[in-house]
């Protein structure tokens, strides 16, 4: 573990909505990550262990999640993800691949058609553009939906590594990028200023940043107050498609973040803390 006697300029911190606690058998499987949804999607199943030997010691993937992320403690006691660890050359590389890709579709368009539907990107935002790690080692991976808010209100976590880059490569390439998140929707403003203080340069309106409301879900969800989180993120892209969007491509660290169609490409990112079905 590192010292530092003050927060790394490029590393994170962070929260989360409501999920299942399942990091110790999930860690071993994400830390590896994969670059497309598909490969490695048995990482999000789970049968059940027929002995105790089966069953990861928790304490030790803690650890392996912290050398992973290459922890660094300030001395204030607050921890982040190192910009050297591992964690960060992977999502840089993730991020520095999907660039390619898009330069790639937006000059394949040029020379197909030049017009027609407009091009966009989707990306979750909890481990997808904003990193949780601060907040997950604050609460010891033990997630309560108060300490969320707490830290939402109060703390701005730093951007994932590599993607803020990306996001603002692609706005200025005249690519719309649409943030699409399981928060809920009285934490709209929060979000917003964390967006906003961390330097995603991309619009954060009501019209290009879509927060969870299970209360007043919108029309276009046919699921309603039902939904969950595949129909929800599936559903608001397929609306975004309806508005007349081309979605190169959709970003999530959770495959119930890609699942269900909507996009030409899907990009998994990983994440060894916690699994949102």
């Amino acid at each position: 573990m590192l010292r530092r006697s003050s927060r790394p300029s490029d590393a994170p911190a962070a929260p989360r909505r409501r999920r299942l606690r399942i990091a110790a058998t999930t860690a071993a499987l994400a830390v590896a990550g994969s670059a497309l949804f598909g490969i490695g999607q048995a990482t999000a199943e789970h049968s059940v262990p027929r002995t105790g030997e089966e069953i990861p010691n928790l304490d030790q993937v803690k650890e392996k999640i912290e050398a992973y992320y290459g922890d660094i403690e300030t001395e204030g006691g607050e921890h982040y993800a190192s910009p050297e660890g591992n964690y960060a050359k992977e999502v840089r590389a993730l991020a520095a691949k999907a660039k390619h890709d898009l330069a790639r579709d937006l000059k394949d368009r040029d020379s197909r058609h030049g017009k027609g539907k407009k091009p966009a990107v989707v990306l979750d935002v909890d481990d997808t553009v904003l990193l949780t790690y601060n907040f997950e080692r604050r609460i010891g991976y033990n997630f309560s939906q108060e300490e969320q808010d707490e830290y939402l209100r109060t703390t701005d976590m730093d951007p994932v590594f590599g993607m803020k880059h990306l996001v603002n490569w692609a706005h200025k390439k005249g690519v719309t990028v649409f943030f699409l998140t399981g928060r809920k929707e009285y934490e709209r403003d929060w979000s917003v200023r964390n967006l906003k203080n961390v330097g995603f340069e991309n619009p954060v309106d009501r019209e290009h940043f879509y927060l969870k409301d299970a209360e007043n879900p919108p029309p276009y969800l046919e699921c309603g107050t039902e939904c969950n989180t595949v129909e929800y993120k599936s559903g608001t892209r397929a609306h975004i498609e309806d508005q007349g969007y081309e979605i190169l491509a959709n970003f999530g660290d959770q495959y119930s973040d890609l699942k269900g169609g909507h996009a030409a490409r899907s990009v998994k990112l990983p994440n060894p803390m916690y699994y949102l079905p």
